[in-house]
């Protein structure tokens, strides 16, 4: 059962946003409770983030607040730096989560999601020597152009988003933060839960695999491992199309309220 949460603001924020954020803070609330159903929370810490259209501002989670319990009206929007704009509930945010968050929404202009999650198998694989192999069909959705950054420890020191900027680079959408967790980004909000859950998958996966000895595990070839990844890729895939509204859908039937 969600919290009774009072508002701090006296119109209701569906009233005083476009609908454009509107439809963002829709979709954003969804991919939180859609965490709750996948087992990608951590207690009230890890964050996932949404540019509002047409400004530089963001969308990020209460500090405080169990992901089943984000809906589209509780989430606070801050500006890039870190000053709150809209914090319905006066809660706040998580400083490490606009340290992060913050970091890639500026270094890459054109995501407009950014998802992070501490999930076990997803530290299991950031604390590996080998980074995630190409031991599955999952893993090639994001293996070829993962990126890594190494631990600095809890992500509260501004200095540290240069370096974590650079550890990403220009293009990649998948970043493993060494014995920390995973991140996605996406054009969307549905692009950066498709793969954070290709990118988890592939982790239980490994760890899975490993526990039999990694010199059990069969590697694929690379030219097996590029072709699945270019096939991820092709134009006109229509999963892209498909899997956003199934997923809004079994929120729907389990009566979850990520609208409000």
């Amino acid at each position: 059962m969600s919290a009774n949460l009072k508002s701090l603001s006296t119109a209701p924020v569906r009233d005083r946003v476009s609908r454009e954020e509107w439809d963002v803070r829709v979709e954003l609330a969804a991919a939180y409770q859609i965490a709750v159903v996948f087992r990608w929370t951590d207690l009230i810490y890890t964050h996932f983030s949404a540019r509002v259209p047409g400004t530089d501002d963001i969308l990020i989670n209460p500090y405080g607040l169990m992901f089943d319990e984000i809906t589209a009206s509780n989430l606070v929007k801050i500006d890039m730096a870190g000053n709150v704009l809209d914090d319905p509930t006066g809660m706040g945010i998580n400083y490490a989560g606009f340290v992060i968050h913050g970091c890639v929404h500026l270094a890459r202009p054109e995501i407009n999601c950014v998802i992070h999650t501490h999930t076990r198998a997803g530290v299991g694989v950031s604390a590996q020597k080998c980074g995630l192999l190409p031991l599955s069909q999952h893993a090639m959705r994001v293996q070829a152009s993962v990126t890594y950054h190494d631990y600095e420890g809890i992500a509260l020191e501004l200095d540290e988003r240069e370096r974590l900027a650079k550890s990403l680079g220009p293009t990649s959408k998948a970043m493993i933060l060494r014995n920390h967790g995973l991140l996605t980004l996406g054009d969307s909000v549905r692009e950066a839960v498709e793969l954070m859950y290709y990118l988890d998958c592939a982790c239980q996966i490994q760890v899975d695999a490993l526990a039999g000895g990694v010199e059990n595990a069969i590697l694929m070839s690379e030219s097996a491992a590029r072709n699945a990844a270019e096939q991820f890729e092709r134009p006109g895939r229509t999963s892209s199309m498909k899997d956003w509204p199934a997923l809004l859908r079994m929120l729907d039937r389990k009566g979850i309220k990520y609208r409000d």
